[in-house]
């Protein structure tokens, strides 16, 4: 790993030979943002329209592309900002730290629907004659399906930098802001890059389901790609349907070739080991922003206004002592608050729930275990086949060219909007929603495992390929002894997320609308969906309660004794 931060850019003089008319462009892109944007305010900031009418026609998509995109990459930002400050508490705080990772647990157990009523009335009441408040629901309820994974992932780094390391920032007497920005945020950049990815696809995922909704008997509708999908899979109107599509995929592949791309490339930097990797990823776009002058001068002008913000906030950390040492003031302050919170909920939640029957009861656990079962079965198919395709992208660069790309586009369009097809066509063939669910699940959570598994190869440092090589290790020597454990810590991150995310996948597998009609089967996740249409907040809770419960059960039992065993035995000590 090479610490500090590398320079982003190049030296002015590297820049003179390059076109202007790449500056030109990229000034360009700069102003017609900013125009964007503050449309985009305008319209916000204005009358609510909760309920729009959505067009079918192509004409509208590059609008809605563009609501879609902001509200996506706006609930990235804030699970960008959550994870980083969530995942440094949960590792540094030892007294909380158990809190923090069951009540992370339960969050991600939770289905967008369930967070749905709460988030909805919230924003509503704070704007009630904005658009602001029903857009900042949609982006709430988009970051609630985002954030859990990149939580995890830069957790599980924290846990996992090497002793020598963290020794040698408290020799060298760093403040706790230099250790976060010279180490621990290098550290993690890799599986934040990546998770960062799978947690966007997981946006677009559930975007049909929260751009266009039914709260009671309110339907909030929000112009975008999600709701253009879910109107024209209701209608019927197949042409729509692959126009939508079509305009999804052309923002998929842009992303990744404008934002993707270059971080994965950039990313490289921050790999730990003591010998130069021979191959490296490349970015047109990054080798353009490096040779950019316009990029360079605006650096030249900013570098002040850095340096003077670095030096304050070095100043104002406190010297690292211990990597355990924190605030007891502020842990006590968090537990009187937190325990305040759990008691008050138990007690709107027993009586909320007080009318549940006992054949409520029974009939929910029943649909709980299909669920598990089939949850279960999802992540056993995903295993089969991304541990091997993760390692073989991560280990062949000609390979990885191709396939990276083709993962990154494949995963980011939304399971549910290819679902209509898949369902009519098992129907067709005689199966039904119950092997179909298994299938949405499947196509929503894999690639979590996927592209975690892509992280920790890429994280193996390369002096221990070589070793390998050295020793002629044959192929199951080499999975046993270099890769297995290489990627062991980030394998156990993504079969924590896609877990969670089966389980929220179940919403919509195991619940679809088409043509009018609803298509179910006997599920938990069908259980919260029609509870959510119907309005039934018991019924509701009482299912969002016992799928918590499941997720956070099996986490302690299999997925914490895991955590653990990354922590200790598979850790790349030096």
């Amino acid at each position: 790993m090479k610490l500090p931060f590398p320079a982003f850019g190049r030296s002015f003089s590297d820049r003179r030979n390059w076109p202007a008319a790449v500056d030109l462009a990229i000034f360009a892109v700069v102003i017609a943002s900013f125009y964007g944007f503050v449309q985009l305010a305008h319209y916000w900031w204005g009358a609510a329209v909760p309920s729009v009418n959505i067009s079918h026609s192509a004409w509208a998509l590059p609008g809605y592309a563009f609501y879609s995109v902001v509200r996506l990459f706006s609930a990235y930002v804030l699970s960008l900002i959550f994870a980083v400050g969530y995942g440094y508490a949960a590792a540094y705080s030892p007294r909380i730290e158990r809190v923090l990772l069951a009540i992370l647990d339960i969050l991600q157990s939770i289905p967008v629907l369930s967070f749905l009523p709460g988030v909805m009335l919230a924003m509503i009441s704070l704007f009630p004659s904005r658009q602001l408040g029903v857009e900042l629901g949609s982006i709430l309820l988009i970051f609630t399906g985002q954030v859990w994974n990149m939580a995890f992932s830069f957790y599980s780094s924290l846990k996992a930098i090497p002793p020598e390391l963290r020794e040698a920032s408290s020799v060298y007497g760093f403040s706790r802001w230099q250790r976060f920005r010279q180490l621990e945020l290098p550290y993690g950049v890799i599986g934040l890059i990546w998770n960062s990815m799978v947690s966007v696809a997981g946006g677009w995922f559930f975007l049909m389901a929260c751009e266009m909704f039914v709260l009671g008997k309110r339907d909030f509708r929000l112009p975008g790609l999600g709701s253009y999908l879910q109107t024209a899979a209701s209608d019927g109107d197949i042409p729509a349907m692959i126009r939508g599509l079509a305009a999804m995929i052309a923002v998929i592949v842009l992303t990744d070739f404008l934002l993707w791309r270059p971080l994965v490339a950039w990313s490289e930097k921050f790999k730990f080991e003591q010998v130069e990797s021979g191959a490296v990823n490349e970015s047109a776009v990054l080798n353009m922003l490096r040779r950019s002058r316009f990029i360079g001068m605006l650096g030249e002008k900013l570098r002040p206004v850095a340096e003077s913000l670095e030096r304050r906030l070095i100043r104002k950390s406190q010297p690292v002592v211990t990597a355990k040492q924190g605030s007891r003031a502020v842990g006590a302050i968090l537990m009187a608050a937190l325990l305040a919170a759990t008691v008050y909920g138990l007690f709107r939640a027993t009586s909320l729930v007080s009318d549940v029957t006992g054949a409520q009861w029974l009939s929910t656990l029943h649909d709980a275990l299909i669920t598990f079962l089939r949850v279960n079965a999802a992540l056993a198919i995903a295993c089969l086949w991304t541990i091997p395709a993760g390692v073989a992208i991560a280990s062949n660069r000609r390979l990885a060219k191709i396939a990276q790309p083709l993962a990154q586009i494949a995963a980011s369009v939304p399971a549910t909007a290819l679902f209509p097809i898949i369902l009519l066509a098992l129907i067709q063939a005689g199966g039904g929603l119950g092997i179909a669910s298994i299938l949405l699940m499947l196509l929503g959570t894999q690639w979590y495992i996927l592209f975690n598994v892509i992280a920790g190869a890429l994280a193996i440092p390369s002096e221990l390929k070589e070793v390998g090589r050295v020793f002629r290790f044959g192929r199951v020597s080499r999975w046993r002894v270099v890769i297995l454990p290489g990627i062991f810590p980030y394998l156990v991150t993504g079969l924590v997320t896609a877990s969670g995310g089966a389980w929220n996948a179940s919403i919509v597998a195991e619940y679809f609308h088409l043509n009018g009609r609803i298509y179910m089967t006997s599920g938990l996740g069908a259980r919260i969906s029609s509870a959510s249409d119907a309005g039934q907040f018991d019924v509701l809770l009482l299912s969002t309660i016992v799928m918590a419960g499941m997720v956070v059960c099996v986490n302690r039992l299999v997925w914490r004794p895991l955590y653990r065993l990354a922590e200790t035995r598979y850790r790349m000590d030096g």
